[in-house]
């Protein structure tokens, strides 16, 4: 063989195993890949039903009930405008309670209840996930929105 040849066997090798080593890179990015929703997004069937995903928000006081087993959790992620029901099966994380802010990963069974496979609270009282707090500043500017509605369709009224 000439040196030319040898020379595009090399590039056509190289650009092959450059090429399945970009494949192999996006399939575990795409199987990895885990989005965040709110409580509001859910009950809006935003949420994907077939995989998994994250769910966000304050746990609802008055609803963390343990089943007799020890380990499986019952509790409700709200955004102050919708709440949704969680079960997770495990050891929850030592910060974790009534009225304070949770991140779950899971999946949303047909009954519209989520089923967690993992379960993290906030490390402090000053920290929130990003996509939490932007979830729960939008449902409290909803609830003000029904609000004046509900108002003004009182006086409307009267």
């Amino acid at each position: 063989m000439k040196r030319r040849h040898k020379r595009i066997v090399f590039i056509c090798v190289g650009l092959t195993a450059i090429g399945l080593a970009t494949w192999l890179v996006l399939g575990a990015f795409r199987n990895n890949l885990v989005f965040f929703f709110s409580p509001t997004q859910v009950a809006a069937k935003e949420a994907p039903t077939n995989k998994t995903f994250r769910i966000g928000g304050l746990v609802q006081n008055g609803t963390l009930k343990r089943d007799a087993d020890g380990l499986t959790v019952r509790f409700s992620v709200t955004d102050t405008a919708n709440t949704i029901p969680v079960v997770y099966k495990g050891i929850l994380p030592d910060l974790f309670k009534e009225g304070r802010g949770c991140v779950a990963q899971g999946r949303i069974g047909s009954d519209g209840t989520f089923y967690a496979d993992q379960i993290m609270a906030k490390h402090d009282e000053n920290y929130m996930p990003p996509e939490a707090a932007r979830a729960l500043d939008q449902a409290k500017d909803m609830e003000k929105v029904k609000n004046s509605a509900n108002e003004a369709a009182k006086t409307l009224s009267k």
